[in-house]
């Protein structure tokens, strides 16, 4: 009881402190001074910002994407937002923000390399090995260094059209790209030789054998439009009309009678 009545002397005199409005206002802006004097302690100040990993391009996007005003306490700076404003490029495949000691924010990027080109209606696509677009394309003869595909939602065979591309490596120039067909199958195009019509399953397995044929027996060489492994099993080829033309008869001669 003795001390009872001064704890609940004291109880009561800070409720009757804090029930005036003026003293609650000052004690909230003693507390706000006091977490906004920690905060600009030079320790947690950035001071600017350095993005790795990005090509010169991108790091300039980045930059204009996160126009922070340095020097600025780390406290103010909301990290995953602006990791998702940057992971939202389709040209970055992964980002992270970190604050180095030394008042530095570093943007690390990875980019999204492009391997092929998919013309897809209307437009010309940079994608990744996984289909994801990267940029668009102006002009196909900006990345001459990379294959080409074609047709709709071809960008989600990628895996499948870039082992038929390997498998190929070795026509060079000649291989034009691939055509995807019903979303099913590929159509291998080249610029002086037939369309490879490749089978929904085993594709490669199915090039190899017309590879094979050609390198035996000169077989793309040949005056033909379309070599049909559909049915690997019962391959075909198409020839072409000046092929076709010369195989059928013009005139014929009748039986002299002497």
């Amino acid at each position: 009881m003795q001390f009872g009545l001064p704890a609940f002397v004291a109880l009561a005199l800070t409720g009757w402190y804090v029930a005036n409005p003026d003293n609650r206002a000052a004690i909230t802006a003693q507390v706000d001074e006091t977490r906004r004097s920690i905060e600009t302690r030079p320790e947690f100040m950035v001071k600017l910002m350095a993005v790795e990993g990005a090509s010169p391009v991108l790091a300039d996007t980045v930059r204009k994407l996160l126009p922070v005003d340095f020097p600025i306490s780390s406290f103010d700076l909301d990290l995953e937002a602006m990791q998702d404003r940057i992971a939202a490029l389709d040209v970055v495949e992964t980002v992270n923000i970190v604050i180095r000691p030394g008042g530095v924010m570093e943007v690390n990027v990875t980019e999204r390399a492009p391997v092929l080109v998919w013309r897809r209606v209307g437009a010309l696509e940079l994608i990744d090995a996984t289909g994801h677009r990267v940029a668009t394309l102006v002009d196909r003869a900006a990345r001459p260094d990379l294959p080409l595909i074609a047709g709709w939602r071809a960008n989600n065979a990628v895996g499948e059209a870039l082992a038929i591309l390997a498998a190929a490596a070795h026509l060079g120039p000649r291989l034009r790209g691939l055509v995807r067909v019903g979303e099913r199958r590929w159509d291998m195009v080249l610029a002086d030789g037939p369309t490879i019509m490749l089978p929904e399953t085993a594709p490669v397995l199915a090039l190899s054998q017309v590879l094979a044929l050609d390198a035996a027996q000169d077989l793309l060489a040949r005056d033909l439009t379309h070599v049909d492994m559909r049915d690997p099993r019962r391959p075909t080829l198409r020839l072409s009309r000046s092929a076709m033309a010369r195989l059928t008869p013009t005139s014929f001669e009748s039986p002299s009678h002497e």
